[in-house]
């Protein structure tokens, strides 16, 4: 994959993404720019995107803060920075296994905490 990332402005904080070298990077990619609208669900930011991608081998349901992941089950970015409702302890676990298709600084991603339901999103290319 060339050098190419992704820049997601997400309410007021905008994360910067290293893409890696993945099916859903390469999709992610290709479909940029394109807007969406902020969910939450315990300390993640989820939202829809114009791709739909399969789960990849390497999915799984636990990240650490500042990996980015693809939802399949709801063609959706999904971003966890913290405990959601079926996390066990301090573990981000998502909804169930996720793509991982880039990371950005695990600070950034923290300022997520700010992000309501409903702010307005914009992925571009940088």
């Amino acid at each position: 994959m060339d050098r190419a990332g992704l820049r997601l402005m997400i309410g007021d904080v905008t994360i910067e993404a290293r893409l890696r070298d993945t099916p859903t990077a390469r999709a992610l990619l290709a479909a940029v720019p394109f807007t969406a609208t902020a969910s939450t669900w315990g300390d993640e930011v989820y939202f829809r995107t114009p791709i739909s991608c399969a789960r990849e081998a390497s999915a799984r349901d636990v990240v650490e803060p500042g990996e980015l992941a693809f939802w399949p089950d709801g063609d959706a970015i999904a971003i966890g920075f913290g405990p959601t409702p079926i996390s066990r302890g301090s573990e981000c676990r998502l909804a169930s296994p996720c793509n991982i298709w880039g990371d950005a600084d695990p600070a950034a991603v923290l300022e997520l905490r700010r992000v309501r339901a409903g702010a307005a999103i914009r992925v571009e290319r940088v």
